[in-house]
């Protein structure tokens, strides 16, 4: 079976070609990551607009690079909640222009679980139930997935996601933007140990997070040192805050499957990539007798293989919309 697949939710447009969930045919990607570093960040406006103007022709690029013609495609997929509403929208309102056209179903796919499946792709052993550990720019969620389409949340922050807490901490250390690969490179010049940075705890809710008073932390230190004339340690600020993200992430996601009975993890999103979390997963797994699927660094960010892979399992369980499907800034990833 082969599914077109669309993801605009942020500031990379992709479209894809996915075979039966698990083979990709192709994945044309247009990242806005250059332009919107002039202003520290994605300008939602500027992100639409460029999805408008980069998507048709991408769609073109995939399925050629697939080998494919439009008379192939058996389904539409695209990202329909959560992320930037303009941006989401443009995505939606192509894809079912394009599942009218040609006639085929239209899949809407929850943007998590896209990159929860991006793991499928990689890992053709890999089968639900299994614990996920969801960490991007826009989200930071602990789930476990009990089948492709059936999952509970069983943790989330409160505030900030993880990885627009390092995204915020890079433009403080005058890192480009997206900040998460420049402060990973940064962090691994240093030992640490330096600077004493907040570590959150939601009474109550044990596997919650919350990431606002350590961007807050790390934001006052930077300034201090400046209004200070100090020299501040960037190498070790970068390592010291990037251990407390990890230190709020993997004792939880550890915590989780021990008590949902999980012996398999899976990460997902683009702060999947970072080394150190990487590292402090492979260490708490291998302690605990759990098999680990870190996701190739390719499939932590957004592409549009992901919702491909999503969009057949969302198929297979018999979800479609019609052309009034719309697009949702938030969504609960467990909602139907």
């Amino acid at each position: 079976m082969y599914i077109l697949s669309f993801e605009s939710s942020c500031d990379e447009t992709a479209v894809a070609v996915v075979e039966d969930g698990r083979r990709v045919l192709s994945d044309a990607i247009l990242s806005q990551a250059d332009m919107h570093a002039l202003y520290g960040g994605v300008v939602p406006e500027i992100a639409s607009r460029k999805h408008v103007e980069a998507i048709a022709g991408l769609t073109d690029k995939a399925l050629a690079d697939a080998g494919l013609e439009k008379s192939n495609i058996d389904a539409v997929a695209v990202t329909y909640a959560p992320g930037l509403i303009g941006a989401v929208l443009v995505g939606v309102s192509f894809a079912k222009s394009v599942a009218y056209a040609l006639g085929v179903p239209l899949v809407p796919v929850h943007h998590v679980r896209g990159h929860i499946a991006a793991n499928y792709l990689a890992f053709p052993d890999l089968q639900p139930p299994f614990l996920a550990l969801a960490i991007s720019g826009g989200n930071t969620l602990i789930v476990d997935v009990k089948d492709y389409t059936d999952m509970d949340i069983l943790g989330a922050t409160r505030d900030d996601a993880a990885g627009e807490c390092f995204d915020k901490a890079a433009r403080v250390l005058g890192l480009p933007y997206p900040g998460g690969k420049p402060m990973d490179e940064l962090a691994r010049q240093s030992q640490g140990g330096k600077y004493v940075l907040p570590r959150a705890h939601v009474d109550g809710a044990e596997l919650d997070m919350s990431f606002s008073g350590l961007k807050t932390a790390v934001v006052n230190l930077a300034h201090n040192a400046q209004q200070k004339g100090e020299e501040l340690d960037a190498a070790a600020l970068a390592h010291d805050f990037t251990r407390a993200v990890s230190d709020e992430l993997v004792p939880r996601a550890m915590q989780a499957a021990e008590m949902r009975g999980r012996k398999t993890l899976v990460a997902a999103g683009g702060v999947a990539a970072n080394s150190i979390i990487r590292a402090d997963l492979e260490k708490a797994c291998r302690e605990a007798g759990i098999k680990l699927y870190l996701p190739p660094l390719k499939w932590c960010g957004d592409n549009g293989a992901m919702i491909g892979a999503q969009g057949y399992y969302e198929y297979m369980a018999g979800r479609r919309a019609d052309l009034t499907l719309n697009a949702y800034a938030t969504m609960d990833l467990s909602e139907k």
